[in-house]
Formats: C-alpha cells, sequence, structure tokens
C-alpha cells in the first residue's frame, strides 16, 4: 500500500467533531471509544481514508483537557501518536481538536 494515506492524515490540520459528553463520577467525561470514533471519522472526512485511532482513557470535557491517542492505516506498519483536545463545551456537547504527530512513533 502507497504510504500517501498517511502522509495527508499527518499533513490534515486541526478538526472539531462534537460529541456527547457522559456524566462520570460527578465529571463530565467522554469516552475513550467515542473519542477515537469521532477523530476517525473527522480524518477521514478530511482525506477520504478512514485511519484506525485508538485512545486509553476517557476525556474529561472542560476546556483545554487532552489525551494520546495512537493511529493506524490499514496496510502501514507505522503508528502515529494523536493529540486530542477540547476546545469547548456548550450544554452536553464538547468539540475537539484532532492533530496527528508529524513523525511516526518510534
Amino acid at each position: 500500500m502507497s504510504r500517501r494515506p498517511v502522509r495527508l492524515l499527518v499533513a490534515a490540520p486541526l478538526l472539531a467533531v462534537p460529541l456527547s459528553a457522559c456524566s462520570f463520577g460527578g465529571t463530565d467525561s467522554l469516552p475513550a471509544d467515542e473519542v477515537a470514533d469521532g477523530a476517525e471519522d473527522a480524518l477521514e472526512d478530511q482525506v477520504g481514508v478512514r485511519p484506525e485511532v485508538s485512545c486509553p482513557e476517557d476525556l474529561v470535557a472542560e476546556v483545554g483537557a487532552e489525551t494520546r491517542c495512537t493511529l493506524t492505516v490499514d496496510g502501514d506498519p507505522e503508528q502515529y501518536g494523536v493529540t486530542v483536545t477540547v476546545t469547548s463545551v456548550e450544554d452536553d456537547t464538547a468539540n475537539f481538536d484532532v492533530q496527528v504527530d508529524d513523525e511516526p512513533l518510534g
């Protein structure tokens, strides 16, 4: 497989994706699987290739909160880091940016 899809993902600008926040122990949070799905959707919309994103933990739904995830593209053995950062929270919706690292994980 060509490395082009990964290169396009690396070049993707910051993206905002709204997700419903869930209450988790008194604090609103975004479940890790929903964060990963939202990041996959946003990146697929940007470049036309759906990556696989895996996030190890829930994301607190407050501005500035962030989590690190891992991205892979089918057929490419390299993994890339992804930073997901909450940019705003309105009612029951949190918006976040998705930023793919420039270099593969090492």
